[in-house]
């Protein structure tokens, strides 16, 4: 398949690296990547628990790992599936790919690092986190909205559903608690 036209540098040259892929492609894994970090970090903050955010943040990045692993190597089953029998670097390429995820989790587990290191309480780290995430849950869905060229009024209201999602999971984690 031939690569798309915004897929090439200004110069004529094409993309290299891990961001060759398609923008739409890292978008996803980083909204999924936010998500997740967002639903663990409020999933670990356990009220009358004592507080342990370096085991925390082990979690959530164990978990990000696990989940970016699992997810690659499900697009290597569906591909084979598919009767796509060539073996070679495609599939590691399919694993690596999923590095958004894992990229979007980073600054909730140096949230809870710095919570550790007792720069501030778990608790604020953990609600700090949850926001970071929803901002930027709101600021990648309008991202991943203009690059599938929504006029900027519509990619507002797409960021803000995306937003909504990192929301729920704080008055979840309220309610909850």
């Amino acid at each position: 398949m031939p690569e798309r036209a915004h897929h090439v540098h200004a110069d004529g040259t094409a993309p290299r690296g891990i961001l060759r892929r398609r923008p739409e492609r890292w978008l996803f894994t980083g909204i999924y990547g936010l998500v997740l970090a967002s639903a663990l970090v409020a999933a670990l903050d356990v009220p009358g628990e004592g507080a342990d955010p370096g085991q925390d943040a082990l979690w959530v990045l164990l978990t990000a790992l696990t989940s970016a692993a699992a997810h690659g190597y499900a697009h290597v089953i569906a591909q084979r599936a598919a009767g796509d029998g060539k073996a070679g670097p495609g599939r590691l390429r399919a694993v690596l790919a999923e590095w958004p995820l894992v990229a979007a989790v980073l600054p909730t587990v140096a949230m809870l690092l710095a919570a550790m290191a007792g720069w501030w309480s778990e608790d604020t780290a953990a609600d700090t986190a949850l926001l970071l995430n929803t901002v930027c849950l709101f600021g990648l869905g309008v991202l991943a909205a203009r690059a599938a060229g929504l006029s900027r009024l519509s990619a507002c209201r797409a960021g803000a559903m995306d937003m909504l999602i990192g929301l729920v999971i704080i008055v979840a984690d309220a309610l909850i608690e």
